[in-house]
Order: structure tokens, then sequence, then C-alpha cells
């Protein structure tokens, strides 16, 4: 085609294959090949499985595990750039969530969790309601399954992935053990001999799912965090809830690892309806004088076919993550106006003068409109919903957009702010807390998070 491909747009079909490849284990029960996982390479070279890496799939939380690779594609920067062992807490958690026999054997024990489905439950109190519970399938060493996640109960979610987190992401175990949990549900003698269990579970041994403790199979990796959050101009690190902060962003990163194809398309869509302008130009400006009457399609070489396929779409950068968090939150944290998070904004353009973009997530008209008073300096960018005017609550703004319209605008703005380069937010706020630890395992570690507040919990 004599069209240049839109560098905004992602391949859908073909990352959907590639996750595939890189999450499953083959028929002999070897682990993905992630040391390809960078581009095309597995196509291009061969595959010799390492005898001493395989050796290293020990039970997980054995003190004498080997500290070596190969790590999962879904990590991005070294171990200096992310919170302390990402990789390798991301590497054990698959291991953990994908054993070798797929859940054949008659001793595997799960721990299956419905989503909590009350009302007044935005997605982030779900989300951390399922980190808590994960928590503790890792500690009992059990395989952790969820269900019935009642936000993906609408008509973009199909077949299988209808009320299910695999609408969006991958699912959190392998679709065997998955099959496995659910055939046992109905097997009181399952539930006896303690081949299942979830939150409910009457055993004295387990904690509350919300302030379930960090699993300590890795010892106290939050101990060595670095102070990259600030918070009214001092850094702050070590608090009562540093295991917690730490094992949050470890589980969040867990799960959301990778977007299925469905979730592919709402971030295509969003990143269109933001940045097609702005990536047409650029587009254009590469394009020959006399196009299309003149046409110079280059023949693609080994760099096009195997490392740079498929690329990561395109967003213009540096660009800045403003989550502003105003609306019904005054009765849990202490409320700031939008220009306050703009004295932080401001504070990363003195710094870093190159800064001018922002992506801006909020569910308050009020903040889009006061947005445009900053237009002669900064470009904002943000999804086009309807949002909330006054007092309304989060809950009749949830209803008032529809299931499918909040939950997809919601997992896109994540998405989103979890990519930015920079970040502004209120840490008061489950939501900016959940973006900061997709930010500390994302190679952002050292971009710092600008915050108006703290989490209420925190005693330092």
């Amino acid at each position: 085609s004599i069209v240049p491909p839109a560098p905004h747009i992602a391949d859908c079909e073909d990352l959907e294959a590639m996750y595939e490849q890189f999450d499953e284990r083959n028929l002999f029960g070897e682990r993905p090949k992630w040391p390809f996982w960078k581009g095309h390479l597995q196509w291009h070279s061969s595959w010799n499985e390492n005898n001493d890496i395989e050796n290293e799939e020990l039970l997980l939380g054995n003190n004498e595990r080997l500290i070596m690779g190969p790590y999962p594609p879904w990590i991005e920067g070294a171990d200096e750039d992310n919170l302390p062992m990402t990789r390798r807490v991301q590497r054990d958690l698959w291991i953990h969530q994908h054993p070798k026999d797929n859940c054949k054997s008659h001793t595997t024990r799960f721990f299956l969790v419905d989503w909590r489905q009350e009302e007044n439950f935005g997605i982030g109190a779900q989300l951390n309601f399922m980190i808590g519970a994960f928590s503790l399938a890792v500690q009992d060493n059990r395989i952790f399954i969820m269900k019935n996640f009642n936000r993906a109960n609408h008509s973009g979610c199909i077949g299988e992935n209808r009320s299910e987190w695999s609408c969006y992401f991958h699912l959190e175990t392998s679709s065997e053990c998955r099959a496995r949990a659910l055939e046992l549900e109905s097997s009181d003698s399952a539930w006896q001999w303690g081949y299942l269990a979830n939150t409910s579970t009457k055993d004295p041994t387990w904690i509350d799912e919300w302030i379930a403790p960090s699993p300590n199979n890795w010892g106290d990796p939050w101990l060595y965090m670095q102070p990259t959050k600030d918070i009214k101009q001092k850094l702050f690190v070590h608090h009562n809830e540093s295991s917690r902060v730490w094992w949050r962003a470890q589980a969040i990163r867990y799960l959301m690892r990778f977007p299925t194809q469905y979730m592919c398309s709402l971030m295509n869509k969003a990143r269109h309806e933001a940045f097609g302008i702005v990536a047409a130009k650029l587009v254009v400006q590469t394009l020959p004088y006399n196009w299309p009457k003149e046409n110079t399609n280059l023949e693609n070489g080994g760099l096009e076919t195997f490392v740079w396929t498929p690329a990561k779409p395109w967003i213009p950068r540096p660009i800045l993550s403003l989550h502003v968090r105003i609306g019904d939150k005054g009765k849990e944290m202490r409320l700031y106006p939008f220009k306050v998070y703009m004295e932080l904004a401001k504070r990363v353009r003195k710094r870093f003068p190159h800064v001018s973009q922002v992506w801006l997530s909020s569910e308050m008209q009020n903040v889009i409109e006061s947005s445009k008073h900053y237009n002669h300096n900064w470009t904002f960018f943000y999804t086009k919903v309807q949002r909330q005017r006054g007092r309304t609550s989060m809950k009749d703004y949830e209803k008032s957009l529809g299931r499918k319209a909040s939950t997809n605008n919601a997992f896109v703005n994540l998405l989103m702010a979890a990519d930015a380069d920079f970040f502004v937010g209120a840490l008061g706020s489950t939501w900016c807390t959940i973006i900061d630890g997709l930010r500390s395992t994302n190679g952002k570690i050292m971009a710092g998070y600008l915050s108006v507040n703290e989490d209420r919990t925190w005693k330092w």
C-alpha cells in the first residue's frame, strides 16, 4: 500500500499473537521464549533451552532459588529502574500461576475469589481487594483465580470474556488451571479437604484481604525502596504501609501484564482521538514532495522485520500524567484545586523545560475547563467522555455513563497515565496509587511522583 502506516496505531492481532506466545508453556511444559521478546527475533534465532534456567524453577518461597533470568517481557528497564526485585518477582509470580503440569496434579490448591460488586466500590477499591486476596494466595502456595468481574458485563466483552477480567487483560493463570478450579468449585469435598479456599474461609490463619500483609517469599525488598515520591516538597519512602505499597505495585503489574485485543483496540481509538492529527503531520513530513505520484517504497531489512516489529505505538513525548481527584473524595482525603496540581507540573517543567504535553485524567468537567486557562504554554490531551458536574457522586456518575463506557474509559486513562514520562497526582486517591505502582514497575522509578497529598493510612 502507498498509504504510510499510522505510527500511533498498534497491530492488535499481531500483539495478541505475541502475548499469547509469551504467556503460556509449550506442550513439553517449557516456559516461553522470553529472551526473544523484543521484536520478532524468535522467528529468526534458534532456541536452546538452558538446563540451568530450568533448574531455577523451584517452589516459590525456596530461599535457595537462583537469581537469574530470563525475565518476563512486561517489565521495562533494568533492576535499578524499578522497585527492588521487580523483574524477579514478576517471573516468580508467573511461574507460581503457571505450574509446569498445568494444574493436572491432584495436590494443586486454588484460591478462588469473586470480585466485590458493591455499588459504592470503584474499580480502584475492587483492585485493592483483589491485590490483598492475591497476597493470601501466594502466601499459602495456592493458584490465584479471579471470577465474576461485574464491570466486564457489557456488550464489548463477548463469549468467555463476558463478566471476566480477561476481557481487558490476560488471565491471571493458564486456561487449564482456571478450568480445573471452576470444576472443583461445585465439589463439597474439594472445599472440605482444602483444595479450594476463598476470602470467606474460616481458617484462622487467613487475614482480612483488605489488610493482608505482603508475601515474604522475597524477604523485605521494600526496605530498599528509593525515595521517589515528593509530598509537600519532601521525599518520603519508609512508612507503616511500605510493604503494601511494594506488593500492590507488584500485584497490579502482574495482573495487567498483557492487555487483550479488545483493550488494545480501545487504546488505538483513544490515541487516534487524542494524537491522530499530530501523528499525521509527522508522517506527512516524511513523504516525497510529489506523493503519491512519487512513492519511495523502501524494502524492509532485518531490523524492520525482526527488531523494530511490532513497534510500540507512538505518543507525543515527553508527556506528563496529571490525575486530578476531586469530586466526592473529600470524605477520605484533603482536596486541592486544579491550580495546585499545576504548580507541581510547573516544578517538573522548571527542571525539564521540554515538558509541555499533559495527559489529563479526571472525573470532573470543571478540571477540563480549568485546563484551558493554561493552553498558552501547555498542551492537554484527554478522553472525550461526559464528566461529572457539581456534586454528583462517583456512583451516580458511572451509572450515567453506563458500565461499558465507564469501565473502558477508566482502563484507557490508567494505561495512558502509566505510559507517561512524568507524574503528578494525589496519592490519597487509590487510583493514583495504582498509577504510581504501574510507574514504579515500568522502568519509571526515577521519574518520581509529585503528589498534593498522601494516603490517609500512612504514618511516617
